[in-house]
């Protein structure tokens, strides 16, 4: 047994932070479950002289939730103390430091005098004193700043401080440079800044400048403790100097331009601001950094005579490269997602100039940009004098810093490649707010699109700090706009918003992160703009009980619009809108009632009642028949439960027609796809979503595999078959919103489904199917790591083999398909069925189930798969001549009446005639014979 982890608000040793709502919690490795005690020591400085602990407490989670009064920039140690029933105790150390708190900063904004310079310095050169134990750098700019000392950059993360409404507040980075401060006593001081999302241009259309401000500035302070006790704070003030550096220019959508063959001189007093301070407040933002670097897997000459590099992955960071060009050469570096007939390609950016352009000061050297980054996977080089060298060039990947939490994989390696997109989608996305996208002349944190995903999210990736403070970035923006929810947040100047999915992320993103991670912090925090966004939409809905008369996204890119020319689809917007004002006031009741708010409780509970009761009463008949057919209306009125239970199964009924209407298809967009296969599977047709899940043609997840996505696409067809771009336009190559199918993988193909929040106890229902016989994968609860792997059909017996690895502190309750009156055998003892409970440990559980695995042909099988079929059709010869009309017309298997069964050819075609008794030994050899594939792979026949 041991600690393994500790986690200080869900973040591993956390520096400079808001902490409020401290929660410490642990990880225990252990083989087996058993009764232990818990204990939490907190000190500063000595160890004997804590200034919290806990009583021993029984372990019933893993957990402290710490009522204590911080005090700014100071450390706070962590010691955790487990005890078992023999008294052997484990403990394990960790800390955290608070930054400034709400201490008022000495140090003023600092400026150059030119407005229009594109990249300011600042530095001082200053002497300390000997014997320095302790440094800190307490600091933030605007826009973009990175620090350093004696020429050396400080600290390891990116594009600081990050991107807020700075004309709401800003946050500050707290960095340890004790290690820089001892070295010598003489240290140059220097901040670099860049327009960033401050002053750069945004938004579409060209986009607008100078959002925030129209002045890069800096604020600091380095405060150093010496051996004898004495401190010291040097400030940002007017005894610095600034100047021009060597970005000529810099932007998020244009790039940057460094020129090194500039001298850096002119150094001059710089302008002290009458800036507001009260603005600084310590940081939510998790640090941006290189997360990994990925080599380049080709030098490509293009048709057109260009040089290309091709890292392999569309990912978001920079590129960085070694320079060996002579003094004055000038590189261009081009970003691009995709090839277009082999040839570099950049049109979907828009107005995005997306280019880094270096000029060769002659020494050989590393290089990158500071103040952009690209979403690319091909780099258009243009300039060199020097042939090009892979081992010269790197894709330094740049995301938020967010622990890898789970992960799937399968024997179909195109399912594999599908779930690697998904991840490297959010990878590319999480880049301190959840953009739609990271390449065009976009990159906004769209509410809709980090709503719909924030489950597969917060399964793929630790995301609970990341969204608690892009949660804080939609209060910040309600709060300006009289709790409205705009359409990205921070809002960049616009103030359109309001329509449902995407203002319900005010409520379902938070939601989302307590049922995960099981911490009401990221609800207390915005519960208050929770309730504005639901009394927003009381106050504007044009009825009473429903969400009508106000601009809608609809089921955004969804197939099934009347009107090819508008994305909204065909569900209607104002059902839609309805089904979320009732999810959106349901958690304000539940969340009400989690924070004792007893009276809010009541009144949300109610409001949530007569919403869903007015959209039965204008949508749904007395029998269950929803008035709109299409696939998203029956998902989400079975997701969100709209129908009483027992009308439910006729409401999936219904659904599963649609989709026959629509050959099995999706016509889903942002809002349908989420949940349509977790519908399907949870109604019993986990056969059907999984047919869904694993069609190859557009449109449909594999569809983009097939045309080598590397990450999944804005639309199902942003690349027609041919792999030319869509010509409709708006067509981003690394958007995650479809990438929400994932989280239907982790709860029914992997079976892992949550029973209460923060998965202290779940289930395990695996949801087996003949297509995908082999998956193994793994969810890091918020109690450690639960491990799947599973094989069906492993032997002639049709034996199922499972094996199980349960972190300690998780009770699994097991439910196994077809196990109800199987044996099961569970590390060797058998259990008399397949539902029982599991604590910690590793387990081997197999059995046969009552029914197997192996798949039939059935009589709904269409003519196309009977032909392709030797057996089977020398099966069906011997009963009925009537596959000999498409032996002689095989064009008549590719077309329509291939599509068509046996027996409903039967009925329309008069040529075709089949008497009853020949139709059902014909649908008895059906049944009786496994599929082709099956034979093949197990040679059951």
């Amino acid at each position: 047994m041991k600690i393994s982890k500790i986690l200080i608000n869900h973040m591993v040793e956390p520096v400079g932070f808001q902490l409020e709502d401290l929660r410490i919690e642990f990880i225990v490795e252990a083989d087996r479950f058993e009764e232990i005690t818990k204990q939490l020591k907190i000190w500063t400085t000595d160890h004997n002289n804590p200034v919290y602990q806990s009583q021993q407490q029984v372990f019933d989670n893993n957990y402290f939730d710490v009522d204590l009064k911080l005090t700014p920039r100071t450390r706070y140690y962590v010691e955790i103390t487990i005890q078992d029933a023999t008294n052997n105790t484990f403990t394990k150390e960790s800390f955290f430091e608070t930054g400034k708190m709400n201490e008022p900063f000495q140090a003023d904004w600092i400026a150059h005098p030119d407005k229009a310079t594109q990249n300011a310095l600042f530095k001082k050169e200053i002497t300390v004193g000997a014997n320095v134990t302790k440094a800190r750098l307490y600091a933030t700019g605007l826009g973009i700043y990175e620090a350093s000392i004696d020429g050396e950059k400080i600290g390891d993360e990116y594009l600081t401080p990050g991107v807020t409404a700075y004309d709401q507040w800003i946050q500050v980075q707290t960095y340890d440079v004790t290690e820089a401060f001892q070295k010598s006593s003489t240290h140059e001081l220097l901040f670099s800044t860049g327009d960033g999302w401050y002053k750069g241009t945004l938004g579409f259309d060209g986009g607008m400048n100078s959002i925030y401000g129209d002045q890069q500035c800096v604020i600091g302070e380095f405060h150093v403790t010496y051996e004898d006790g004495k401190t010291e704070i040097i400030s940002t003030d007017d005894s610095w100097l600034t100047t021009e550096g060597n970005v000529t220019k810099s932007e998020i959508y244009y790039g940057e331009d460094l020129d090194d063959t500039k001298t850096v001189a002119n150094w001059q007093p710089v302008m002290r601001l009458e800036k507001e301070k009260s603005l600084l407040q310590d940081r939510l933002s998790l640090p941006i950094k290189i997360m990994e670097r990925l080599p380049v897997q080709a030098i490509l000459e293009t048709p057109a005579g260009e040089q290309v590099l091709d890292f392999g992955q569309n990912q978001t960071g920079w590129l960085e490269f070694y320079n060996r060009e002579p003094k004055g050469t000038k590189l261009v570096f081009q970003m691009g997602e995709i090839l277009q007939e082999d040839n570099f390609y950049r049109e979907n950016l828009r107005e995005a100039r997306a280019s880094f352009v270096y000029i060769s000061d002659g020494e050989e050297k590393w290089v990158r940009p500071h103040f952009t980054f690209f979403g690319y996977r091909y780099v258009k080089v243009e300039g060199n004098t020097q042939p090009l060298q892979k081992k010269d060039y790197q894709a330094a990947v740049l995301y938020s810093e967010m622990a890898r939490t789970g992960g799937i994989e399968t024997t179909n390696p195109k399912v594999n490649r599908l779930f690697q997109n998904i991840l490297w989608g959010q990878k590319s996305n999480f880049l301190d707010i959840p953009t739609d996208c990271p390449q065009r002349d976009e990159r906004l944190g769209w509410t809709g699109d980090a709503e719909v995903f924030s489950k597969t999210a917060a399964l793929n990736m630790n995301v609970f700090a990341f969204f608690k403070k892009y949660a804080k970035d939609i209060a910040v923006e309600q709060n300006q706009h009289d709790g409205m929810v705009p359409m990205y947040a921070p809002a960049m100047g616009n103030s359109d918003g309001g329509a449902a999915v995407w203002g319900d992320a005010a409520t379902i993103i938070p939601w989302n992160m307590y049922q995960v991670y099981g911490d009401p912090a990221i609800l207390r925090q915005n519960y208050s703009a929770m309730k504005d966004w639901a009394e927003w939409i009381r106050k504007n809905s044009k009825s009473r009980e429903l969400w009508t008369g106000t601009f809608q996204f609809g089921d955004w890119l969804a197939l099934d619009g009347e009107n090819p020319a508008l994305p909204t689809g065909k569900t209607e917007e104002d059902f839609i809108a309805s089904v979320y004002y009732y999810y959106s006031s349901d958690i304000l009741a539940k969340t009400a009632e989690l924070l004792k708010i007893s009276a809010d409780a009541v009144h949300y509970r109610k409001q949530a009642q007569q919403i869903k009761e007015a959209i039965v009463k204008e949508y749904i008949t007395a029998n269950g028949r929803l008035a709109i057919d299409t696939q998203t209306a029956y998902a989400i009125a079975l997701y969100f439960e709209l129908v009483p239970e027992i009308q439910r199964p006729r409401v999936a009924e219904d659904l599963v027609a649609r989709l026959k209407k629509d050959n099995d298809h999706l016509k889903t967009g942002f809002v349908g796809t989420p949940f349509i296969c977790q519908v399907l599977s949870h109604y019993g047709y986990h056969k059907l979503a999984t047919k869904i899940f694993l069609l190859e043609d557009f449109p449909s997840w594999l569809y983009a595999v097939n045309l080598g996505a590397t990450t999944v696409w804005e639309r199902w067809n942003s690349v027609l078959p041919d792999g030319s771009m869509n010509p409709e336009g708006m067509n981003s190559l690394n958007h995650y919103s479809f990438g929400a199918i994932m989280e239907w993988a982790y709860t029914y193909l992997l079976g892992i489904q949550q029973v209460r929040p923060g998965y202290q106890e779940l289930n395990f229902v695996p949801h087996f199917d003949y297509r995908l016989k082999q998956v193994n994968g793994h969810f890091d609860t918020p109690y450690g790591n639960f491990s799947v792997r599973y094989q069906i059909e492993a032997d002639s017996k049709h034996t199922i083999n499972i094996r199980l690895t349960i972190p300690f502190g998780s009770t699994v309750n097991v439910k196994l398909p077809r196990g109800e009156n199987s044996p099961v055998l569970v590390n060797g003892e058998e259990k008399a069925n397949g539902c029982f409970s599991l604590t910690c440990g590793s387990y081997e559980i197999s059995y046969i189930p009552s029914e197997n695995y192996v798949e039939h042909y059935h009589s709904d099988t269409p003519a196309s798969e009977i032909m392709a079929d030797e057996l089977l059709i020398e099966k069906i010869d011997a009963i009925d001549p009537v596959l000999n009309f498409f032996k002689a017309d095989p064009a008549a298997v590719e077309g329509g009446l291939g599509t068509m069964s046996l027996t409903k050819l039967n009925t329309l075609l008069p040529f075709i005639q089949i008497t009853p008794e020949n139709l059902a030994k014909i649908n008895e050899v059906l049944t009786a014979t496994p599929i082709l594939n099956e034979r093949e792979e197990a040679t059951l026949v």
